[in-house]
């Protein structure tokens, strides 16, 4: 519990239990004073007989508002806090992991609906039990100065429906609870695959299949859903009856006892209200084992281990005009081969290095090790003399960092997704990376405030990379790291992203991943990485005029451009 809530939230959440508490103990005296007032003016008395009981009705019907508010204000403030919190903790335990086998739409069900879990452990399970415990204590410490045998038929009444009831609702939801977030989350997956690849369904046929996979999920989900409704509706209808029951047998033990018309009565409809705090905790008792559930799975989430390991004392960043030294560089995903096996390269300050090589060769996999996303199992990557692992690897990305080989776009307007890369950025300096990009006439003809939509919909593949590459100019590290910027795209549009790329980052300290050889001669040097090795390495030229697959490949492109 005590990580569940926010520093200095701890005080609050006793306020918001204390508050909820007084306003049931109004409404208790509330109903109290009232019941007396109103049998006792039965019998007329002397007015002032009644002016005690006048007052505190008006100041128990003030107060419960008061304190209901006050209980909801801080209450409410304290589940916020921390489902935000929850959420935060979540986003950090996820940006470093691994990968995941998770699906995204299950990835956004716990993001979601998991952490409403931690909102309604506070406010629909914790709070109301604290009110209910107190409010319950009071009326049967009342009723045992009326009449000791009414307060134990009140207390055996409330046991019945403030313990017995909700584990009993706990007992029978436990069975299926746990499989509801996750038939959740499948149905969200199959509705997103069914609304994501509309398209790809329809052109081969396969729209019958996942509606009817969608349906499947969609009626296991009903059908768990139908069970949840029919424990809610049982508990309910046993808690009326037992709280219907109490109030029944304490005015019979008080007819039996001879106990006079003001105390029956204030008795009886004192018993009735104890009971409204207390039925709640059947539906509590249910909901809690869901939210249990839900809990685990962010737990389960959480505990994925990080991508890389974070030094406990990072070292300083390094300054001035970096060096990046790789030198026997062997990264494994798994227990599979070495997707990387010894390699050693030096990228000095200013120059650009080209890395070509077939698909599968570990091209993306170095640039991951560079940033700090994957770590390596042996040899080192130093920057400035500063090995890459003694310094914490958000640091490591500002210095190295770039154009990724799937670029996100976000639903969001074309300048607020420029700003990803530079929050404080001004227009200025937008214009000048789109400018660079060679996006600028789009930009301007299409309007700086356009939603892109979903997925970057709305853009061409060329548009989408040049707008992944104002991205990395805008954001400007010292060292630029560009994954297949040509990818997927045309070979018109492949080569004229790649001649004002290549224009671009002039003078800038550059490691390009490509597998298109066309503007390489502007390189500085070229790598050729084949399984996991650097199989040749030098010039355009100077690979060209040796045998191997540079110019193998370079041979099938002249002929392909002929």
């Amino acid at each position: 519990m005590s990580t569940l809530i926010p520093p200095g939230m701890t005080r609050r959440l006793v306020v918001a239990a204390l508050a909820g508490s007084a306003a049931d103990l109004a409404g208790l005296g509330l109903i109290a004073s009232a019941a007396w007032m109103i049998t006792r003016a039965a019998e007329q008395p002397p007015l002032a007989a009644l002016s005690v009981a006048i007052v505190g009705v008006r100041a128990f019907a003030t107060s419960r508002g008061v304190f209901r508010y006050s209980e909801r204000l801080a209450g409410h403030d304290v589940a916020l806090r921390a489902q935000a919190a929850t959420r935060e903790r979540l986003y950090e335990a996820l940006i470093p992991s691994g990968p995941l086998s998770h699906r995204g739409a299950d990835l956004l069900s716990r993001m979601v609906d998991d952490t409403d879990a931690v909102q309604d452990l506070l406010v629909r399970c914790l709070l109301p039990a604290v009110a209910a415990l107190v409010t319950g204590a009071a009326a049967v410490v009342i009723a045992l100065f009326l009449l000791p045998a009414a307060a134990f038929a009140l207390l055996a009444g409330l046991v019945v429906a403030g313990v017995l009831l909700p584990l009993g609702t706990a007992a029978a939801s436990r069975r299926w609870s746990a499989r509801l977030a996750p038939a959740r989350a499948d149905l969200a997956a199959r509705v997103a695959d069914l609304v994501h690849g509309s398209a790809d369904l329809a052109a081969y046929g396969a729209k019958g299949e996942a509606l009817a996979a969608g349906m499947a999920a969609d009626d296991q989900l009903a059908a768990l859903e139908r069970r949840q409704a029919r424990v809610s509706a049982t508990a309910m209808l046993t808690g009326v009856l037992a709280q219907g029951l109490t109030v029944v047998a304490i005015v019979w033990i008080c007819e039996l006892s001879g106990t006079g018309p003001v105390a029956t009565a204030v008795l009886a409809l004192m018993s009735l209200v104890a009971f409204e705090p207390v039925l709640p905790l059947a539906g509590a008792g249910e909901r809690l084992t869901g939210v249990l559930a839900a809990l685990r799975r962010l737990a389960d989430l959480r505990t994925v281990p990080p991508a890389v390991t974070e030094p406990a004392k990072p070292a300083q960043v390094p300054d001035g005009p970096l060096t990046i030294a790789v030198t026997g560089l062997v990264v494994r995903h798994g227990t599979r081969p070495p997707a990387l096996d010894g390699v050693s390269f030096t990228l000095a300050p200013g120059h650009r290095v080209a890395v070509v090589g077939p698909s599968g060769a570990g091209k993306s996999t170095l640039l991951s090790a560079l940033m700090r996303t994957v770590d390596y199992e042996s040899g080192n990557i130093t920057i400035n003399g500063v090995e890459a692992r003694d310094l914490a690897s958000d640091d490591v990305r500002r210095l190295m960092t770039g154009l990724t080989q799937d670029p996100y776009v976000f639903q969001a307007s074309f300048k607020d997704n420029l700003r990803l890369a530079g929050p404080e950025a001004s227009d200025a300096d937008l214009a000048n990376a789109v400018r660079s990009a060679h996006l600028d006439q789009w930009a301007d003809r299409t309007g700086w405030d356009t939603p892109l939509g979903e997925d970057g919909r709305t853009l061409s593949g060329g548009q989408l990379q040049r707008l992944a590459l104002a991205r990395a100019l805008l954001f400007d590290p010292p060292v630029l790291l560009l994954d297949e910027p040509a990818e997927a795209l045309d070979e018109r549009t492949a080569d004229s992203l790649m001649t004002d790329l290549l224009d671009a980052t002039h003078g800038r300290t550059t490691l390009l991943i490509t597998h298109r050889l066309r503007g390489l001669e502007a390189v500085d040097e070229i790598l050729v990485l084949e399984d996991g090795h650097i199989t040749q390495r030098g010039t355009h030229e100077a690979l060209v005029s040796t045998n191997g697959y540079y110019r193998t490949l370079w041979q099938a492109e002249a002929m392909l451009h002929s």
